[in-house]
């Protein structure tokens, strides 16, 4: 493709605070190179015989005090080439630049010498002003590349900090809108199954099926506002599981125990909202509705080491067929937790040694 219909960089930096850091950088090292030059100077200067030991500094310091002052000029002009449409016109802009460099750099150095050595009554014979033009003109031009070069370094380095906060915003919106869609699974996946829990019963039991529907009804408005607060205590988090738990009680009777062992501060620390729903339904319905006899679920937290530890134990049920059964519960939480604390955190399913299933949930801990 020609360079000319190629499409300009874009540069979405902030170029006040990049060209701030610029000046006050570049003019701290041109003080230190006009001193250090300055030195190098005065040692020549005294060995000709120099009467005036301040001369060498004037000469060298004037000049890069002007070169200071005018790098963030060269700043803005090289940062509006960028904007141009492709090299030919930032190629003018930039020779103009050059042009206008040299002649504010040598105008600007010799009338502040031409000042001083009027002050002090010294006599100045730089030379013709021709001779200086020329002189000064070739050492111009390859300082003013050596400054655009350090501005476009500059502005390419602002320019990959801004993508890379920008991709880190994208990042963030992403898996916000992943997370929101992975917890919007959550409620039709648990209504489904209660819903039918209550078409079972409602012609059996009436009143059973009341309240069925009233402990429905309580765990759907707490889990409409732990989805909008998105994260919340595992104290809130077990209050919700409550009107679940009573609802399968409700269905299984005697066959299902459950028993909840949670430290105080294991229930202080966060987590995301209606992260136990889908283990916990998998662990019921995958087990119970499988099982002749009663079940034990036991559901504990602990906090182990700065991680929260949760853990949900059922008795009846084998790993391979709880994890095939209830996998669109479990693949909803390995990628919830995924998505929030990456390798963080970490989801293991496992037998128990009698038959039974534990899965282990460990996450960060985290309070508010």
């Amino acid at each position: 493709m020609p360079l000319s219909s190629s499409p300009s960089p874009s540069f979405s930096f902030s170029p006040a605070a990049a060209q701030r850091r610029f000046s006050l950088g570049f003019a701290a090292v041109m003080l230190a190179v006009g001193l250090l030059h300055s030195l190098s100077e005065l040692q020549q200067y005294r060995a000709h015989g120099g009467q005036h030991p301040w001369e060498p500094f004037l000469w060298e310091l004037s000049s890069t005090l002007c070169t200071a002052l005018l790098a963030p000029l060269i700043y803005r002009l090289h940062a509006r080439s960028l904007r141009l449409p492709g090299w030919p016109p930032a190629l003018a802009l930039h020779l103009g630049g050059a042009l206008g460099y040299t002649a504010l750099h040598v105008g600007g150095m010799f009338g502040l010498r031409f000042a001083v050595y009027a002050l002090t009554g010294v006599a100045y014979e730089p030379g013709s002003p021709g001779d200086i033009v020329i002189y000064e003109a070739g050492k111009d031009v390859v300082s003013y590349g050596f400054i655009v070069g350090l501005c476009h370094g500059l502005q390419l380095h602002e320019a990959s900090r801004q993508r890379e906060q920008d991709l880190l915003r994208l990042q963030t919106e992403l898996a916000e809108a992943r997370l929101t869609r992975l917890a919007e699974q959550i409620q039709p996946h648990f209504l489904f199954n209660t819903l039918n829990l209550i078409s079972s019963v409602m012609y059996e039991d009436v009143a059973r099926a009341d309240r069925i529907v009233c402990d429905l009804a309580a765990l759907l408005r707490q889990a409409l506002n732990a989805q909008e607060n998105g994260r919340h205590s595992l104290a809130q988090e077990l209050d919700l599981i409550q009107p679940y738990l009573a609802i399968m009680q409700a269905r299984f009777g005697e066959r299902l125990q459950v028993e909840i062992e949670a430290s105080e501060a294991a229930r202080a620390c966060l987590l995301p909202s209606l992260l136990l729903i889908a283990p916990v339904e998998n662990a019921i319905t995958h087990d119970v509705a499988h099982s002749a006899g009663p079940v034990r679920l036991r559901l504990s937290a602990e906090l182990r080491a700065g991680r929260l530890c949760l853990r949900v134990h059922n008795s009846g049920r084998a790993p391979a067929a709880f994890e095939r059964e209830g996998a669109v519960g479990l693949a909803n939480t390995r990628e919830r937790l995924r998505v929030l604390y990456g390798e963080a955190a970490r989801v293991n399913l496992a037998a128990d040694g009698a038959g039974g299933t534990v899965l282990d949930l460990e996450l960060p801990e985290q309070r508010a």
